[in-house]
């Protein structure tokens, strides 16, 4: 990527790290901590702050997504968006709801909740893919909805967002999206793709802080859905624009997906998420993405040739940003490498590494001569 110095001086954890673990949490980038430590100057010297009367990254995430900004509530974090997307539906007797074995567990337990009376069908992969065929099968008249991560938190694996709505759509279900591992590094249309809901923390590779997350809900189904929570937020905000008594006898959902909020959000988070958003549509979502596949094709290529099995597949179409690989003792491997500043995750027995868009080929390089070693 061009001018990557540049980019560098804007994560001063690479003076300190050799960091490749944002499927996990992201450091915050310069610009990100400055807005958050402006706005919090604001509230202590002058009990206000202008970045306050903005719209929380709404517009933001919007754009990042192939969104309108009406289709965008402010969530905590990506669990209770998938909850609120599990308890907006309707189940009748019989139905139920098709996941994969691949799944964050927060993408599956809303369903688990007995109180749903919902059969939950997983999808088994099969060589760490998730087949559409499988899709295929799985899916029928029963279903409410196809709930499924964009990037699957494992392996990497990416789901064809697009095929999977048509296959839901055709038997009256929705498609609902955890989109954390995909939102920041690869491109996301939510209107090509047909997804109904989508939501995503921004700790990972939005790189903004926790707190922060985002729950898209398409136009046409927000009117005719009751949202499980209600709270002052949840409502047409005219009704606070009056002097007298605030109306407390009647309950006017707000008509756009900002009836799924409930209360005040914390600010400080959402100012932080917003100056990320900024900067990473600045950079441009096709060029991280392009960044981010040349660095793991190359760590692909690096574990190869240590005769290390890959457990992410290699296909373009279902490539991300993740890359795993299986190793003996991985627990003890991703210690000892925390011990020389080298940050990646143990999963599936194996290691997970996730580079993001200002990483180098040089601390691939690294990390693969620390590795050689431990063998």
């Amino acid at each position: 990527m061009e001018n990557l110095e540049k980019i560098r001086a804007l994560f001063p954890i690479v003076k300190n790290k050799v960091f490749l673990n944002h499927a996990a949490q992201s450091p915050l980038p310069k610009p990100v901590a400055e807005a958050m430590h402006r706005y919090v100057e604001d509230y202590s010297n002058f009990g206000t702050s202008p970045l306050e009367t903005s719209d929380l990254g709404k517009s933001l995430f919007a754009r990042l997504v192939g969104a309108k900004p009406e289709e965008i509530a402010l969530a905590e974090n990506t669990s209770m968006g998938l909850n609120i997307a599990a308890h907006v539906l309707r189940y009748p007797p019989g139905s139920k709801v098709v996941t994969t074995d691949l799944e964050y567990p927060s993408v599956v337990y809303p369903w688990l909740k007995k109180s749903l009376g919902v059969k939950v069908d997983y999808v088994r992969s099969v060589d760490g893919k998730l087949l559409l065929e499988d899709f295929e099968r799985a899916v029928d008249d029963s279903t409410v909805a196809v709930a499924v991560s964009h990037v699957e938190y494992v392996n990497g694996f990416r789901n064809d967002l697009r095929v999977l709505s048509e296959i839901a759509h055709s038997h009256g279900a929705v498609l609902i999206v955890d989109a954390i591992q995909s939102a920041g590094v690869i491109p996301i249309d939510v209107k090509r793709d047909g997804v109904d809901f989508l939501t995503a923390a921004c700790y990972k590779w939005l790189l903004g802080p926790p707190g922060a997350a985002y729950l898209y809900v398409k136009e046409e189904l927000i009117e005719n859905l009751e949202p499980p929570f209600v709270g002052w937020a949840s409502v047409k905000q005219e009704i606070f624009e009056t002097v007298e008594f605030w109306d407390i006898w009647s309950l006017r959902l707000s008509e756009t997906a900002s009836r799924f909020e409930v209360g005040t959000p914390g600010a400080v988070s959402f100012v932080g998420a917003a100056e990320a958003m900024k900067m990473l549509l600045d950079f441009g979502i096709e060029n991280i993405e392009r960044q981010v596949l040349e660095l793991t094709n190359y760590l692909i290529e690096r574990v190869k040739a240590l005769g290390l099995r890959l457990q992410t597949p290699e296909e373009p179409q279902h490539r991300s940003g993740i890359v795993n690989f299986k190793i003996e003792k991985p627990k003890e491997v991703v210690e000892r490498l925390r011990r020389k500043g080298i940050v990646v995750s143990a999963r599936a027995n194996g290691i997970r590494v996730s580079p993001h868009f200002y990483n180098t080929k040089t601390e691939i390089d690294t990390l693969i001569d620390e590795i050689r070693k431990t063998r």
